[in-house]
């Protein structure tokens, strides 16, 4: 393995796609956030780097860790990390940070958190910020995975900032989906949705150690019982309630058994691969939805428009319904080919057939 090395600027495609699989952490991290970058030249190169790397990809078991905050999430996954490193794996981890909704900055802690973890040079483990996104989840994650990937890393752990619609969001990304709880916080689904514990392919109660230790397994009793009733996330796969201590490191080898088994019954069936197609499909649509909503917003025409509906709507002289319809037709028609265009465009599709 080739240690990692210090920044480098200018780097080519070749350059990185060379660091990538040879294992050079420090390249990897540029490569992340090369993908994460707006600037259109940046967009390009790494467009060309993800093509050339992608026969490289889809090797790994990607995990989801979500869960309310103060569940020990981070923890666990260092610990768990840790153990999978010993037995010979290498794992990346891709931590989502909480964006402020104010300045847009974001704590970037998880290394801190997972010091340990992050000095294991089996182990990657980087944070990016949310960004504000829907769910908290980063936007060019996806990219992230297939990076990873292609440097060789054998389990991808994706942790959510567990707030609101992130855990949709991960669901759709990953191939097992983990929820994190703990006891003694009141109800015991905690605040979250029931369609949260719908999505997750086993709940594991943290913290199940000391005094603790006797209420850890009682909900995971009263979980085992709720699962029993919902459909399960994955087909062919029986949810299940486990629980752990990623202090002392108990349950741990449990946990990824129980993933293994999940791997093998799913790749047998033939869902885990009908899975990953079908996050492609949802991963193009997403992409489409993203470029809509930026082109819509940085719309000349719709810029312009704006300040003097908004005062309509502020007035009420003007319903919100009438001012979204007001602003999606001036974009519309802002993008939309002139009548000459559209006829010479219909013109060259029927000399095309």
């Amino acid at each position: 393995m080739v240690l990692p090395v210090k920044r480098r600027k200018g780097l080519t495609v070749d350059d990185y796609e060379r660091g990538i699989m040879q294992g050079d952490r420090a390249i990897l991290a540029q490569a992340i956030t090369l993908i994460e970058s707006n600037l259109p030249a940046h967009k390009e190169t790494a467009q060309n780097l993800l093509t050339r790397l992608l026969p490289k990809t889809g090797r790994s078991i990607r995990i989801g860790i979500t869960g309310v905050p103060g569940a020990g999430k981070s923890t666990l996954i260092e610990s768990l990390g840790n153990m999978l490193c010993q037995l010979g794996y290498r794992v990346a981890v891709l931590a989502i940070d909480p964006s402020s909704t104010r300045t847009k900055g974001s704590i970037l802690g998880d290394k801190t958190r997972m010091d340990s973890l992050s000095k294991n040079p089996n182990a990657f483990i980087r944070p990016s910020a949310s960004g504000g996104n829907l769910g908290g989840i980063a936007r060019k994650t996806r990219e992230a995975m297939l990076l990873c990937e292609a440097a060789c890393y054998d389990v991808i752990l994706v942790e959510t900032v567990g707030v609101g619609q992130s855990e949709v969001t991960v669901r759709s990304m990953v191939d097992f989906f983990l929820l994190v709880l703990i006891t003694g916080a009141g109800d015991e689904l905690q605040g979250m949705k029931k369609g949260v514990v719908e999505l997750a392919d086993a709940i594991v109660v943290n913290k199940a150690d000391g005094d603790n230790k006797m209420k850890a397994a009682n909900v995971k009793t009263e979980f085992n019982r709720i699962l029993h009733f919902l459909e399960p996330a994955t087909p062919g796969w029986i949810s299940q309630a486990n629980t752990c201590s990623a202090l002392n490191g108990e349950g741990l080898e449990d946990i990824w058994s129980m993933i293994r088994s999940f791997r093998q019954n799913t790749i047998s069936s033939g869902y885990f691969h009908e899975r990953r197609k079908k996050q492609k499909l949802d991963w193009i649509y997403s992409m489409v939805e993203e470029h809509l909503r930026a082109s819509f917003y940085k719309n000349a025409e719709v810029l312009l428009c704006t300040p003097e509906i908004e005062k309509s709507v502020e007035k009420g002289s003007l319903t919100a319904t009438n001012a979204a319809v007001k602003l999606l037709e001036i974009f519309e028609n802002s993008t939309s080919p002139t009548k000459s265009s559209r006829e010479e465009v219909e013109r060259t599709n029927e000399h095309s057939l």
